[in-house]
């Protein structure tokens, strides 16, 4: 009998073996992946990181403690940067976040607003800040702008947006009214776009009724399509791609280490997010259009902004 057993137990054994090398080939594949991914973003933000030119802004009395959860701010830029041309930040969005409360707060400025241009003495049009000193003059007038410290700040190249739409397949948007633009008939309603069409539906202002915030909209649509589409399974097989294009077209004085932290201490205010539209009215001075902020419309927005930064 124990000669007539003993197959049986090595079968199983066998077995036993297979299922186990199996598993563990399993295993060891998804930390190969997993790293090659964690190596990957490591990389492409390495190429987007920007030594800032400060440590942190003057209107910070104390620096940000990420461990400590203090709420931050971020100033992104869409900026529309060719060979040989700087460009304009023809989008700023600025949005502050606070984990105590688990709350988002995002406003966009319309380009153009008129205001002072901190380090130029002049009043223009903000987004000419970007134009006239970069990426400081931009930060450092916002500041001035809206009376809260600037934390850090994500410059995107708009060029970029169809590199990435087309990565991620496609992306679809709904259109709140029929409009032609850039060679492109966009129908109204429910729409799907590839990377040219997402960019001249997200540049068009002219026709649409409300002018900078309707273009604002249409951006907003576009990156929340991307990312909802970058996502989901079926973009996996363009993860590379997607983290080349941001590696060539995205810069941040953030780093590796510190978006890491953010994802970690900040990641739950992202389902509480209140936006804020900026009113004014369009004046003409000396032949130029201007997008004219009252006092108390900017003091008061900047009253909210500090109360959710836990500024006194």
């Amino acid at each position: 009998m124990r000669e007539q057993l003993r197959p049986k137990k090595k079968t199983k054994r066998k077995w036993l073996w297979i299922t186990l090398s199996t598993i563990g080939a399993l295993l060891i594949g998804v930390a190969v992946y997993a790293y090659s991914i964690y190596s990957s973003v490591e990389q492409a933000a390495g190429q987007m990181y920007e030594q800032p030119t400060r440590e942190f802004s003057v209107k910070r009395i104390e620096k940000i403690d990420y461990a400590e959860k203090d709420p931050i701010s971020i100033l992104i830029m869409g900026v529309d940067e060719r060979t040989g041309d700087r460009g304009r930040s023809d989008t700023m969005i600025v949005m502050t976040v606070n984990s105590n409360t688990q709350s988002m707060k995002m406003v966009s400025i319309p380009r153009d607003t008129r205001t002072e241009i901190i380090g130029k003495g002049k009043l223009d049009k903000i987004n000419h800040a970007y134009a006239f000193g970069g990426t400081d003059m931009a930060v450092n007038t916002v500041e001035h702008f809206l009376d809260i410290p600037i934390d850090h700040y994500i410059k995107v190249n708009m060029e970029s947006f169809k590199e990435i739409v087309d990565a991620v397949g496609g992306v679809t948007v709904h259109n709140p009214f029929k409009f032609t633009d850039g060679g492109y008939t966009f129908e109204e309603g429910e729409i799907s776009l590839d990377g040219a069409q997402a960019l001249a539906y997200s540049r068009m202002r002219y026709q649409d009724p409300r002018g900078d915030f309707g273009r604002q909209d249409r951006q907003k649509q576009i990156i929340l399509a991307i990312i909802q589409k970058g996502a989901s399974f079926s973009s996996l097989n363009k993860f590379d791609d997607v983290l080349t294009i941001l590696g060539g077209n995205v810069k941040t004085d953030l780093t590796f280490d510190q978006m890491v932290d953010i994802q970690a201490n900040y990641k739950e205010a992202r389902h509480n997010l209140e936006q804020f539209q900026i009113s004014g009215s369009g004046d003409t001075i000396n032949g130029v259009y201007y997008y004219i902020v009252p006092d108390e419309e900017r003091l008061s927005l900047s009253g909210k902004l500090k109360e959710h930064l836990e500024l006194n």
